[in-house]
């Protein structure tokens, strides 16, 4: 979502470039391309004036570091500020010292509160926690049924209740939450969500409902979730709501989209309070903590290796792939089947765009990002067909697929024999490469042995 604020400030550094000094003319103008970048990103006027002083000051009355060129020390100070505005730390969850914990998340309606609810579950779920769902939203039947639909999805315990007969009010949404309690005491379940009612703008009737249920459940958490695609919106109704409940955290959602990133860099210093978490695509994974750092490594171009490792090390099976990187670099090679084994993995670490996004925008990896807006995703889908249409034997042999028995695999999976022709094309010629690296074989498998005597300590 910030590819044309790290655009702009890649531009402002550029100017800088060639510079010998750092001096108060050349700072100055690419202090106002920041400035700019930073107001069309939808950032709040107050924070980007604070933010160019603080630059300014820092820029203007440091030294420069022999190590670094004066556009480098201007990135560094850059660096350094925007992980101060967005609060140096990943922020963290707090837990009840005797459970359950319970969570109110708070937001406007279509903000993707009952979405980020079961998110939020399936995060704790993966940390060993038990997580319990309750909705409280009695006014709109859909959005109780939606969370139900979303607790189902990630195996999440829901509490229900029994609403029949009863006015949709303050009074119904108190009993269901104080039930919701119990149950979740009851049955040993270490945590809370309270999926409240939004509206389409901030009214008394909302504040004061939340209100109740804060003084009701005594929350450890209050999470804002805010849509980072509202801009601005979002930014005043994270300060109206933290006005008069006190929230104790932020959860972006959309992340993935195109919104210009002013929320994200603007929430945080409005309310005083943390972005805890992110919402980064549609599915209950695409969730995960705040990091400021990692976060502005992305805004400056610098990539977000660390978390793209993370995905990779959550999502991939590291046995298949350690099998398939033996299978392949021995020169034992590899069949049509770890072909699509490996497809499969990548698949599962989600789109070219997103993994890509996650990659620096300079150096050697430049322009790979725009590169990705050009891949065609559904043609992983077509190579998958085409290997699945394959007998056993033609997958671990493929040099008996005949072209009777390439019409045949077309025909099965909805494509041509063209595409059947490239990918046995693209197969041999890994293939082939696979084997002139797995030459002298020998030497690689007594590589291979001394690193298995290192890690058994022999």
């Amino acid at each position: 979502m910030f590819e044309n604020l790290t655009d702009k400030l890649q531009r402002a550094f550029k100017s800088l470039r060639g510079q010998g000094t750092l001096t108060e003319e050349n700072i100055s103008e690419a202090l106002r391309e920041i400035r700019v970048a930073l107001l069309e990103a939808d950032v709040n006027l107050n924070v980007v004036k604070e933010l160019i002083e603080h630059i300014r000051e820092k820029a203007v009355g440091t030294e420069v570091l022999t190590a670094l060129s004066p556009s480098e020390q201007v990135i560094k100070v850059v660096r350094d500020e925007l992980i101060t505005l967005l609060g140096k730390d990943t922020a963290r969850f707090k837990f009840a010292s005797q459970p359950p914990t319970v969570i109110l998340m708070a937001g406007l309606q279509g903000s993707g509160k009952t979405t980020t609810t079961g998110k939020l579950a399936a995060w704790l779920k993966k940390g060993g926690h038990r997580p319990m769902l309750v909705s409280v939203d009695v006014y709109r039947p859909a959005a109780r049924e939606q969370l139900r639909v979303v607790a189902k999805s990630i195996d999440a315990k829901i509490y229900e209740g029994d609403t029949k007969g009863e006015k949709p009010g303050s009074a119904l949404v108190e009993r269901l939450a104080a039930e919701a309690r119990r149950e979740a005491r009851n049955f040993g379940f270490d945590t809370l969500i309270v999926d409240t009612a939004g509206r389409l703008h901030i009214d008394e009737a909302l504040m004061s409902e939340m209100e109740r249920l804060k003084k009701l459940l005594n929350p450890q958490e209050i999470l804002f979730v805010a849509d980072a695609m509202t801009g601005q919106d979002a930014v005043n109704s994270a300060q109206d709501f933290h006005t008069r409940l006190g929230l104790t955290g932020v959860v972006l959602t959309k992340m993935d989209g195109d919104a210009r990133g002013g929320a994200a860099l603007s929430i945080r210093h409005v309310t005083g309070q943390p972005i805890k978490f992110i919402g980064t695509g549609e599915k209950p994974d695409a969730f995960e903590p705040f990091h400021p750092d990692r976060i502005v490594g992305r805004i400056l171009g610098m990539g977000d290796m660390m978390s793209l490792i993370e995905k990779a090390e959550s999502t991939l099976d590291r046995k298949k792939s350690e099998e398939f990187a033996k299978k392949a670099l021995l020169g034992d090679g590899f069949t049509l089947e770890d072909f699509r084994d490996q497809l499969r993995q990548i698949k599962k670490l989600g789109s070219m765009e997103s993994i890509l996004k996650m990659l620096p925008s300079v150096g050697p990896f430049a322009g790979m990002q725009q590169a990705a807006q050009g891949v065609d995703e559904k043609q992983f889908v077509r190579l998958e067909a085409i290997i699945n249409s394959m007998t056993p034997k033609e997958r671990r042999n493929h040099e008996i697929i005949s072209g009777t028995r390439r019409k045949r695999i077309a025909a099965g999976s909805g494509t041509s024999v063209q595409d059947v022709n490239q990918l046995l094309r693209q197969y041999a010629q890994m293939s082939k490469m696979f084997k002139s690296m797995g030459k002298g074989g020998a030497v690689q498998r007594r590589m291979m042995g001394s690193l298995a005597n290192m890690r058994s300590g022999r």
